[in-house]
């Protein structure tokens, strides 16, 4: 059997990929992997389980709480909310597990599950390794105590959820959003409800696009991969700007008064800077990614702000964040973990202390967003090479060695492996748009030829 978990969960097509067969099953497994906390501690093992609005969440979120259950653990059903705020229940509850249903970004026929361990953190390989062991042992026949009686897991709606976790947010402001019109695009999704209903209680006007899931519009042509509608909503009610979630609402994009896009890069900058400013920025330092803009960068550096990089993928930003006590990471989709509040990307919360940050300044987003310009970049996949001797390819080694002598401190050359798919991406990032988009094809040509 291959890997099941990927970079953020098990993902795929319901009912296809992703049936209520495996996810009952891996919840039993997790049950007994992660429930092992509560039983050594001589009660009960309790879950958290919350989903996002796509229709096939409704029997995977069934099987998942039927797992459970019948492995012993008391289950507190959250419903819909967003990843963060599951989350944030698990740790504030005190529970041995929680379980999210959710493809976040992706369009709505995909369904995920990803499980928490205790205090709301993501999974290490590790932990991901022994459940789906388990799961292949039960799955090949192999013997399992099944609780009867009085032991099987009770199942309770936890319809406090909503309210508790909007309150979480709204204390954690440093001041109030008195004054700011903001649209708000939902993506039909997680924070449909809690994200207005949070910047309302801030002292936001509030414009709400995309919060009217019907369990098949989650992510469709809206939310942070499609701003189009939030740019003409902005525009069209005279806001300050704008805010959008993905489908679990553990991003934020923005968009300022004219429609201009403010992408996670230039977020992350503006709180990093604010961070500096009130003392909070541990260490002084913000951690980004390969990916991250080296306009980024290049401000971080005037700013007197140190910069950390990792591999693609939030969960090395955070693995970064708790091996060194820093507080801030993010990535330029919209990820931003900021560690003192939050385990996990927390899309609400971020769009919050932005527009803290804005009301706090009487600056305008766009103003503030200055802090960065970002670079132009330009990203070409090449596909059907081999993706494993990009490190090993001599040839390729020294063209990469001349376009960075090329482009000098004022750009930079990537070449990065997909980890799924048989292409190699090439992105270069440059002062002149065409000067990057030059080099990039020559490089995409070098890759073509070297590695195809």
């Amino acid at each position: 059997m291959g890997r099941l978990f990927g970079t953020d969960g098990l993902r795929g097509i319901a009912n296809a990929d992703l049936t209520a067969e495996l996810a009952l099953g891996l919840s039993v497994a997790a049950a007994h992997v992660l429930g092992e906390a509560g039983s050594f501690a001589g009660h009960r093992p309790v879950a958290v389980v919350g989903r996002d609005t796509r229709a096939s969440g409704e029997f995977l979120e069934a099987a998942v709480v039927a797992g459970l259950a019948s492995a012993g653990v008391d289950v507190l059903r959250v419903g819909v909310l967003p990843t963060p705020a599951v989350a944030y229940l698990t740790g504030a509850l005190g529970a041995d597990l929680g379980v999210m249903l959710s493809a976040s970004h992706n369009a709505m026929p995909d369904n995920g599950v990803k499980f928490l361990a205790r205090g709301g953190h993501k999974l290490d390989d590790e932990l991901e390794d022994r459940i789906e062991t388990v799961y292949e042992e039960h799955r090949t026949g192999a013997p399992w105590s099944r609780p009867t009686g009085a032991g099987v897991g009770r199942i309770r709606d936890y319809e406090e959820g909503v309210d508790r976790y909007v309150a979480h947010l709204v204390e954690l402001l440093p001041n109030r959003l008195d004054g700011l019109k903001i649209v708000l695009d939902e993506a039909n999704g997680a924070a449909s409800r809690v994200s207005p209903e949070a910047f309302a209680r801030s002292g936001a006007e509030v414009v709400t696009i995309g919060a009217e899931p019907d369990g098949l519009n989650i992510n469709d042509g809206c939310g942070s991969t499609h701003l189009g509608l939030l740019k003409e909503a902005v525009v069209a009610h005279g806001a300050d700007f704008g805010i959008a979630h993905d489908g679990d609402a553990d991003r934020c994009l923005a968009v300022d008064a004219v429609g201009q896009e403010v992408d996670g890069d230039q977020i992350l900058a503006v709180l990093a800077l604010a961070m500096s400013q009130q003392g909070h920025l541990r260490k002084n330092t913000v951690v980004g990614t390969s990916m991250t803009n080296l306009g980024f960068k290049l401000a971080m550096e005037r700013e007197g702000i140190d910069f950390v990089q990792t591999a693609v993928g939030d969960r090395y930003i955070l693995k970064s964040m708790k091996d060194h006590g820093y507080a801030l990471g993010g990535e330029q989709s919209g990820h931003v973990i900021i560690l003192d509040h939050a385990t996990t990307g927390d899309g609400t919360l971020t769009g919050l202390l932005l527009a803290a940050r804005v009301a706090e300044t009487g600056r305008s987003l766009a103003e503030l967003a200055e802090i960065m310009r970002p670079l132009p970049q330009v990203l070409i996949n090449v596909p059907d090479v081999d993706r494993t001797r990009v490190d090993s390819t001599a040839e390729l080694a020294v063209a990469v060695a001349e376009a960075e002598r090329e482009l000098g401190s004022t750009g930079r050359v990537l070449l990065r492996p997909s980890g799924t798919e048989p292409l190699v991406r090439v992105m270069v990032e440059a002062a002149d748009i065409d000067h990057a988009r030059s080099v990039a094809g020559r490089l995409a040509d070098v890759v073509k030829s070297t590695l195809g």
